[in-house]
């Protein structure tokens, strides 16, 4: 593999970033601007053959290392196997996936002896780029949510987070946001909703379990006593609890 000698071995993290973006910018090239060549040279009559991309932006189509262990991770081992049994699209987006797998296992390879807060930095400067799955697929990542404002009554109380629907009634019970610290007022907080209960089970409220509010009758309840996830009361505009939906239908 002419590529192994080329190996700078970075040491700090802006080293192994630069490192990570060189190599990823080859294994670009090889499936996107140099994809007919790419194609041509993943003959499935051929031995196991990996991908490989290097810090100079160059790519090669080529045999695992030999030696055991190698210097770095290896990439996929026999990728031009598939090529000719599915679409050609489909294969260049597993050839993607399995590329950016060992993008990051090099790039933490090299970052395995930084401290938490430098491996923390070094994977938010590849998270902020697009993979190469996203790219040769065309996918646009999806961006990061704003934060809501929860000053107002929420609808959705969690047991982490306090989550905040559409809506929301100031009328209601609003019990108080998970604790995080240990607090002389949090004490006060659950004294002050200590009388809110679940309108299904009767329990009280606790900090510890995802709560919801029936937009129409204004009772709490526990999620999982409505068979409601934290996840699925995002898409809910207006909560019915299942005795006002009864009611409704009976109307």
């Amino acid at each position: 593999m002419e590529g192994g000698s080329m190996t700078l071995n970075p040491r700090s993290v802006d080293e192994v970033f630069k490192d990570f973006k060189g190599r990823r910018s080859g294994m670009l090239k090889a499936l996107t601007t140099d994809v007919e060549e790419f194609y041509l040279q993943c003959d499935p009559e051929k031995e196991n053959l990996c991908l490989y991309g290097f810090p100079d932006e160059a790519w090669e189509v080529n045999l695992p290392a030999e030696e055991v262990p190698p210097e770095l991770p290896e990439p996929a081992l026999g990728i031009n196997f598939a090529r000719d049994g599915m679409q050609r699209k489909d294969w260049l987006s597993l050839v993607a996936v399995h590329s950016d797998a060992w993008l990051l296992a090099v790039a933490f390879y090299y970052g395995a002896r930084f401290d938490k807060n430098e491996r923390k930095r070094l994977f938010n400067m590849v998270n902020e780029l697009p993979t190469v799955f996203d790219v040769v697929t065309g996918k646009k990542p999806v961006k990061d949510k704003p934060a809501v404002n929860n000053n107002s009554g929420n609808k959705v109380k969690s047991a982490t987070k306090v989550q905040q629907v559409t809506q929301a009634k100031p009328a209601k019970p609003t019990p108080p946001p998970p604790k995080e610290e240990e607090d002389p007022l949090d004490d006060e907080d659950e004294e002050e909703h200590g009388d809110t209960f679940c309108g299904s089970c009767g329990g009280p409220y606790t900090a510890d379990e995802f709560w919801i509010g029936c937009d129409i009758c204004e009772k709490w309840f526990h999620g999982k006593c409505v068979k409601i996830t934290p996840a699925r009361a995002e898409h809910i505009k207006q909560y019915k609890c299942p005795s006002c939906s009864n009611k409704r239908a009976r109307t």
